[in-house]
This record gives C-alpha cells, structure tokens and sequence, in this order.
C-alpha cells in the first residue's frame, strides 16, 4: 500500500486537492470557502488513502458516492473521517444526516459523529472492511455467528428509536467490520425518523432472503437457513417490533 499524502489545510486550495475538495466542479471562490469551513471545525490537514478514487483526480480516498466522498482528517492529534459534500449533489447540506448520525449514536450505533456542518461530516474513522468481503476471509462459525448477532442487534436497537436507516435490504457499502471484529452501520445520508423503521426486516432481506455475496458466505459457513422459518419470524416481528419476537428471529438467523 501506498504511503498516505498528508496535506495541511492551508495548501488545499492547490490543484489537485481543490478538484478533490469541491469535486466534481471546483471553483476558485466554493473552494476558499470550503477551507474556511473545515479550519472553523478545528482539521489541521487531510490524509489521502485508501483503495478509492475520483474520475480526473489522483488521489486515493476511503469513499465515494453520490452525495459526497470521505477522506481522513486530522483534527486535534487525531485522525477522523470526513465526508466531504460533493459540488453537484441533490442535497444543499449534511446536517440531516449529522443529525441522523447522532440519533443513532444514542443507542451506539454508527461511527461517533465528531460534527457537522453544511459541507462537511466529521466521524470517528473505522479500518476495517466491508461485510462481504469480511466474511470471504472468515471461515470462523463463532466470528460469524459474533458478527451477525451484532448487527442484527444494532438493527432492533434503531427499530426502537424509529430511526429507519433506508439502505440496509442492499448493505454491502452499510455494513463496516473493523480489525477488532466489530461491527458498524455506516452512511445515514438517508435515514428518517418519520417513517415507519424497517432496519431488522431489511437487514435480514439482505442477509438471507436475496442472492448476495455475503448471503452465499454465511450459508457456506453456518449452513442453510430455514426459510420458512425465517418468514414466519419475520412476519411477527413486522407486525409487533418487541424484543420477544426479535429473540424469535434471532434464534433462527443466528443459532440455527
């Protein structure tokens, strides 16, 4: 792996940081703002790394989708994940998700949210990897059966809270598992607390009901689940979100 390039905030109005910084249309003016922004939150520098990259700029970072992309931040001695609002996304700013954020750290879940502002989202930086990934360099039963049991909690945690986090029956990107096998629900850019929470139902729509990689390696290593088993749990829990019929649920995902 490449060393990470570590460039001070007060140098990011150079090119190719300020194509980064305003991607995908810098400019001279949103970029001087940007900067501003980020010195009000504290960041001394950004660290470029990862395994990702932009169309046009050479430089590595953790992520990219279609509100923003995240790189590494430095702030107050540590180092911090920033997601960095893309120029041309539909969204004006990212205090609903910071808001998100927050709300599902109530009930610890999600990377701890450091702070938010109208182009910038600061939190706690997860090394890890992806959940199908993980799962493809585990054959461990009792990992696996740790990794699920947890995930499965943190949903019914967000249930409980109604907070729907909106992307979890299509999870590969949402589902983070560090090097201590722990295990994090990532990217609440579209989560709602007004509509009905559907977080446990979904998760497992994913988990086993589809065709997905990380599908196909959890039946490879704790074996076939009951599906219609699955559906009569599913169905109860849908229509009652307590935590009897979620412990119904979780005997025949996780201890079958």
């Amino acid at each position: 792996m490449k060393e990470p390039i570590i460039i001070p905030v007060d140098h990011l109005n150079q090119e190719p940081y300020s194509s980064l910084l305003c991607f995908p249309s810098p400019s001279e003016t949103e970029s001087r703002s940007r900067l501003e922004e980020l010195k009000r939150h504290g960041v001394t520098a950004l660290e470029f790394s990862g395994t990702n990259s932009l169309f046009g700029v050479p430089l590595p970072i953790l992520g990219k989708g279609f509100v923003g992309i995240v790189a590494i931040g430095h702030l107050n001695g540590e180092r911090v994940a920033i997601k960095i609002r893309r120029v041309d996304s539909d969204r004006s700013d990212l205090f609903h998700e910071a808001k998100m954020l927050f709300k599902a750290n109530s009930v610890n879940v999600g990377p701890k949210l450091v702070a938010g502002s109208k182009n910038f989202l600061l939190m706690q930086l997860i090394i890890g990897n992806v959940l199908p990934n993980w799962l493809k360099t585990t054959k461990d039963t009792s990992a696996a059966r740790r990794v699920l049991s947890e995930i499965l909690e943190q949903c019914f945690r967000l249930d409980q809270i109604e907070l729907d986090h909106g992307e979890l029956s299509k999870a590969p990107k949402h589902l983070l598992v560090d090097i201590e096998e722990q295990v994090y629900i990532v990217d609440f850019e579209t989560a709602s607390a007004e509509r009905r929470p559907a977080n446990v139902t979904a998760v497992c729509q994913y988990l086993f009901a589809g065709n997905s990689s990380a599908s196909k390696s959890l039946t490879e290593i704790l074996g076939e689940i009951k599906m219609s088993d699955l559906i009569v749990a599913l169905r109860a829990y849908k229509n009652e979100r307590n935590r009897n019929n979620f412990e119904k649920l979780f005997e025949v995902c996780v201890t079958r």
